[in-house]
């Protein structure tokens, strides 16, 4: 049956295709949450009336997060060629793809980060505070705990746009279905091997949003 439906799709190289896009979007998104993580909590407590209140630190690392969201992402892997290539040795494969793919994340995460923190009621904030509880433990009691969900529902949007970033990566020849399905679909005209790839990439995306929202709905107490 599938093979009347898809006659031109070759299964192992889209299996291997899969797996290449899922591994993509597994590591960045394991590095783009720590990364954004700590970027977002660097914003949040450099802020004003925070506990480590700095204008230009604030400045300085809002500036770098707001140039690097602002760049297409298309654009960003070629501007990160060069450095790509001194950090893994090649422009092409799964692995080539990972830098542009955390440098494109990380500071959409890490604003969706400062908006969750600075949704925390300020008062267990300052109760924190008045008790005299470090800024370690304010950050991993206070700050963290209160706004999982939040976390939790950023990283999964920001997993979801890695997917379609890999996709656009496959362009330029890091892998995965986006290079599947521009190179054996686009490029020799095999339309159901564009429509495979792009089903594929839509049950990941799907999944990914379902886990998310799960885990999610567990955690969220409110």
């Amino acid at each position: 049956m599938l093979s009347q439906l898809f006659p031109n799709v070759n299964w192992e190289k889209m299996t291997e295709a899969l797996y290449e896009t899922m591994y993509m979007t597994a590591v960045s998104t394991i590095i783009t949450f720590i990364l954004g993580l700590a970027i977002g909590i660097l914003l949040f407590l450099t802020s004003p009336y925070q506990l480590w209140a700095n204008k230009i630190v604030y400045f300085l690392t809002g500036s770098v997060v707001n140039i690097f969201r602002s760049i297409p992402f298309i654009v960003l892997i070629i501007l990160l060629i060069p450095f790509t290539k001194f950090l893994v040795g090649s422009i092409r494969g799964a692995n080539a793809a990972l830098p542009a793919l955390i440098i494109g994340a990380a500071p959409f995460y890490a604003r969706m980060v400062l908006i969750a923190l600075r949704e925390i009621d300020k008062g267990v904030i300052e109760a924190a505070r008045s008790m005299g509880a470090k800024t370690s433990t304010i950050i991993f009691k206070v700050l963290m705990p209160e706004s999982l969900p939040a976390l939790i529902s950023g990283i999964t949007v920001t997993a979801v746009a890695l997917v379609g970033y890999t996709a656009m990566a496959g362009i330029i020849g890091a892998g995965g279905l986006g290079n599947l399905a521009y190179l054996e679909g686009f490029q020799r005209n095999r339309p159901d091997v564009t429509l495979m790839a792009t089903i594929l990439i839509l049950l990941v995306v799907f999944i990914i949003q379902y886990i998310g929202d799960f885990i999610t709905s567990k955690i969220d107490k409110r």
